[in-house]
């Protein structure tokens, strides 16, 4: 077999790089970011690393090399977490009394102008969808305290804080067909950013809810700048922002371990499924998507396929199907699971 070109052999050069820091990234779910922000960034990355690597294999495999070998091993070390960002065919068993579950982040029904459209139109959109789709439960984020009423559910829990210019109150929501019969907030110490839980009775079964916003990384990574100096600046925002992570999932599990019901956590996590944080949320419970969506389950309206929105019911619930909703009322799609208590 002939020697690689000087191209070939370049392209080797960045091939190896690429599967290295994919290899990297497989050990992030088990570290701590407070331990190392900068490289808890390749939990964002993850899918450009996978993308990347799928594609040297190819080209390889087209040229007839040995090398596809290098990315291919990689990509099968990791086969749980290469298939957890793209799953084939979408689980569909739809029962009359299962339970549909829905998270949305509404980014404050476009309060503030993000999207042409005015507030009062994001918002009739947002309140018809939902109940076009009629979930049994729906946990919202970034959900304007004014709006309350708009939604026609028989229960709800509404925790809300001021914004720091105090025009508003925000925060979380969980709407229920089925009576709530306890609530509450676990109070992260953040402006903005909650987890509040609700105990809801079906029948004879009694479940709790979280709904969950975690810090915001506020990363673009299309954006930023990573130079020598910025580089610094940005690590110690990580650092800071991951800290606040870490803090807040281990407030939730400490609610979740005192908790007498089943669980199913909902939310924003404001970072992938392959980090600590997900890793952590997750423990033995099912994700949702992973058991029964289809395609990358993309949850956030970014040139990545992000999926940074997820519904995690524990062993107690079957998942029958998953779906994300291609609706441009947000940055975040809504998403939604029907499950069976078992």
């Amino acid at each position: 077999m002939k020697k690689l070109s000087w191209l070939n052999r370049f392209i080797y050069f960045v091939n190896s790089i690429i599967a290295f820091l994919l290899l990297c990234s497989y050990l992030l779910p088990y570290i701590s970011p407070q331990t190392f922000p900068l490289l808890s960034l390749l939990s964002l990355l993850v899918p450009v690393l996978i993308l990347a690597n799928l594609a040297f294999v190819l080209y390889w495999l087209i040229k007839l090399r040995k090398q596809f070998l290098i990315s291919l091993i990689v990509l099968l070390i990791g086969f749980t977490t290469v298939t957890s960002f793209f799953r084939i065919s979408e689980k569909q068993v739809i029962l009359n009394d299962d339970l549909k579950v829905m998270s949305y982040n509404v980014r404050l029904f476009n309060l503030y102008n993000w999207k042409p459209e005015s507030s009062d139109s994001i918002r009739k959109n947002i309140v018809e969808f939902v109940h076009e789709k009629s979930p049994d439960i729906v946990c919202f984020q970034e959900f304007v305290n004014d709006y309350s009423g708009s939604f026609k559910y028989k229960y709800r829990f509404v925790n809300s804080k001021n914004a720091d210019n105090k025009r508003i109150r925000f925060g979380q929501a969980i709407y229920s067909k089925f009576k709530i019969i306890n609530s509450g907030s676990i109070n992260f110490k953040s402006n903005t950013n909650n987890a509040i839980y609700a105990d809801i009775v079906k029948e004879k079964d009694t479940f709790r809810v979280y709904n969950v916003h975690l810090e915001s990384l506020k990363i673009q990574l299309d954006q930023e700048n990573l130079g020598e100096e910025d580089s610094e600046k940005l690590r110690k925002r990580l650092q800071t922002k991951f800290g606040k992570q870490v803090d807040q999932v281990n407030l939730l599990l400490e609610n979740e371990k005192n908790s007498p019901y089943k669980t199913i956590i909902c939310g924003d996590f404001n970072n992938t499924a392959f980090s600590w944080v997900y890793n952590q949320l997750k423990g033995d419970k099912n994700d949702a998507f992973v058991e029964a969506g289809d395609g990358f389950g993309k949850s956030y309206d970014y040139f990545l396929p992000a999926r940074i929105d997820f519904i995690l019911p524990n062993e107690a619930f079957t998942v029958n199907n998953f779906k994300n909703y291609f609706v441009d009322y947000s940055d975040h799609y809504p998403i939604m699971t029907r499950l069976q208590l078992q």
